[in-house]
């Protein structure tokens, strides 16, 4: 086994795992409304603990997504072309619109989330703690698509 093949195996096993969030993040958006009308306690700790948890699965599953190739495929817009074509577009088109994208999000994102995280930033009007795991997973987002586009250049088909 290469080292391309591990580096997907780890990437494929985190964001696997990730799925598990949505069942919290349901939890969460459920437990708000009783806990605001009929508590009167904890809806915004829950609301800012639904948002971190939110931030943290949506940064897995659109790796998720590319993985299981659930977004727009080239047959959208190239059903036509011949598959020589089809598969230069599938292999190439991901890294040279992704790749460019995730560098740049990487270059921006990553001074704040590195503040942000040492200071672990609290949520402003609540003050509680969290909010820089958004941060991270803006960062960690960018990461994993930068990552799977050159899994996905560099894996032989």
């Amino acid at each position: 086994m290469g080292w391309i093949d591990k580096v997907d195996r780890t990437v494929g096993a985190l964001v696997g795992s990730a799925r598990w969030l949505v069942l919290p993040v349901a939890l969460i958006l459920f437990l708000q409304w009783p806990l605001r009308d009929f508590v009167r306690a904890g809806s915004r700790e829950a609301n800012d603990l639904g948002q971190w948890i939110f931030a943290l699965y949506v940064s897995l599953a659109m790796t998720f997504a590319t993985r299981e190739r659930a977004h727009l495929a080239v047959d959208a817009i190239a059903h036509d072309y011949p598959p020589a074509v089809r598969a230069f577009i599938d292999r190439w088109g991901g890294f040279a619109c992704v790749a460019p994208w995730a560098c740049f999000m990487i270059w921006t994102v990553a001074p704040t989330a590195w503040r942000s995280a040492l200071l672990l930033e609290k949520f402003s009007e609540t003050l509680n703690p969290g909010y820089f795991l958004i941060k991270v997973a803006a960062l960690l987002l960018a990461v994993l698509a930068l990552i799977q586009a050159l899994i996905d250049v560099m894996r032989q088909r």
